[in-house]
């Protein structure tokens, strides 16, 4: 569903990023660290093709045959004894958490990681009507402290290094000492969290994977805070998007090998959670009720184009962002969007519009770098291209959001100058001899060129104002004129 208010400008904002020599030197880092893991666990090159063939059929197929799949999980998912509700948009969808939470009487909510939340701007909306959201992933719990959003989908506080960190928790934290070692930092925020998971009247996740043919919710994660939120309060509610479903529970493996190496580096997470159903008699822990929300927010649009469907093929393991050199020298914050980085470039402009997002897919220099990393072969490179050309022209039976929107008519001016002066010799011929006539009178500093010819301070370049390259200024003769000087035929 497309946002409303003005459209976040990328542009202004990357730039403000480089000139950050902070969170530059921790992103490159920290994505040096996980692209190094991630190759010695994908070494064998025809072990990464299988697998990742592998995992790229499981999501064709489950693609294929996605509303019948859906159906069937949430067939098995009610004889499990978990409530399933459909939400067409990211308010339907807070609007059913909240009928959940009211009925429940809970003002105080835990919630593992989840993106399908960011989507929905859960936590803002709780906190609007009074319900105390808090996050438990540790990454989750830094930013939310700081008032920020995740500047990655896997590693949300990434942008951060532990000197930030140990202040912020200086500042927010009562009774919290300053120190800058990781495990005590670590074990101040469990002290805390602990406290929260036994106050929480009801628990909030996400889910990597639903198995339709068992009914089964799939959680990875590494702290166990995502068991906490799931299992210690009475209520545990799922958030997925459609796309999460798969087939068999013999697809998860692969997927899941595939998720973990590409995401962290390991072989395999610390916690993998298996939920089938809210605690049955006898048990000792889970929740008494389980509820699961499925989130469309414009993904049956996405499904409906043969091309564009393979968007929804993503498993969320951000490698493509660890290997963007776009994403890895601006963070992810820059893009201001829930989904940064090159999926983002894709999925955002669909489930936003192409007009209002339009700027990120021309966030890219289609080197490739993403479609090489991608687990499941999304070809984001053909995508970013197909989307380029849908913001500026509808083709078709397009179904692209706001497809033929982000059209500028500066722009078009542009070229159809351009294509007439091409297409008639007599004006190309005129505008070469104007450009070398009247280049004496261009100026040294053009406002269009600046990036170009000046250098805007960033840390490691020259100061700002400095000259970096000289004005591109038209030659004194046309190559014509040139040719007919030695006597050669121009014709």
């Amino acid at each position: 569903m497309s946002e409303t208010g003005p459209a976040p400008a990328f542009r202004p904002a990357a730039a403000e990023a480089l000139k950050n020599p902070q969170l530059r030197a921790n992103f490159r880092r920290a994505m040096d660290g996980l692209m190094a893991k991630r190759a010695a666990l994908f070494s064998d090159p025809v072990e990464w093709r299988d697998l990742r063939a592998l995992g790229a059929a499981i999501r064709a197929r489950t693609l294929a045959r996605l509303p019948e799949l859906l159906e069937t999980l949430e067939k098995n998912c009610a004889a499990n004894g978990i409530h399933v509700r459909w939400a067409e948009t990211t308010g339907e969808a807070n609007a059913i958490v909240l009928e959940i939470l009211k009925k429940h009487g809970a003002t105080r909510v835990v919630k593992g990681k989840s993106m399908v939340s960011e989507e929905m701007h859960l936590n803002d909306f709780l906190e609007e009507r009074g319900i105390e959201s808090l996050e438990s992933d540790l990454g989750e719990y830094i930013i939310q402290l700081d008032g920020e959003t995740p500047s990655h989908i896997i590693m949300p506080a990434i942008h951060k290094n532990k000197q930030q960190i140990a202040k912020l928790f200086g500042k927010k934290i009562r009774e919290a000492k300053y120190t800058e070692d990781v495990d005590e930092l670590t074990a101040i925020a469990r002290r805390v969290l602990r406290k929260k998971f036994f106050e929480a009247d009801a628990g909030i996740s996400g889910v990597n994977f639903a198995v339709a043919e068992t009914g089964t919710l799939c959680l990875v994660e590494n702290e166990g805070n995502g068991r906490m939120s799931t299992h210690v309060p009475s209520v545990h509610i799922a958030l997925m998007g459609i796309e999460k479903v798969v087939e068999k529970l013999e697809d998860v493996p692969p997927l899941y090998s595939l998720l973990t190496r590409s995401a962290t580096g390991q072989v395999i997470s610390t916690y993998f959670n298996m939920i089938t159903g809210p605690r049955g008699p006898g048990e000792k822990d889970g929740p008494t009720e389980v509820h699961l929300v499925i989130l469309d927010n414009e993904r049956s649009r996405i499904f409906s184009d043969a091309e564009l469907s393979a968007t929804l093929r993503c498993i969320r393991c951000g490698a493509c962002m660890n290997h963007c050199p776009v994403y890895t020298r601006i963070g992810g914050h820059a893009y201001q969007a829930v989904y940064p980085g090159p999926i983002g470039k894709i999925l955002t402009p669909q489930t936003e519009g192409v007009a209002r997002r339009h700027e990120l897919v021309h966030a890219s220099s289609l080197c490739g770098a993403c479609v090489e990393a991608c687990p499941v072969q999304i070809p984001i490179v053909e995508l970013l291209v197909r989307l380029r050309r849908e913001a500026t022209h509808k083709e078709p039976g397009s179904t692209v959001l706001q497809a033929g929107e982000g059209r500028n008519r500066l722009e078009d001016a542009a070229w159809f100058f351009w294509e007439a002066a091409h297409r008639h010799p007599s004006l190309y011929r005129l505008m070469g001899f104007l450009a070398t006539r009247l280049r004496r009178f261009l100026p040294s500093r053009l406002p269009v060129l600046s990036a170009w010819t000046w250098g805007s301070g960033g840390p490691q370049g020259p100061p700002p104002g400095s000259r970096l390259r000289a004005t591109p200024r038209p030659a004194a003769r046309t190559l014509h004129e040139l040719a007919r000087k030695d006597g050669v035929d121009d014709a």
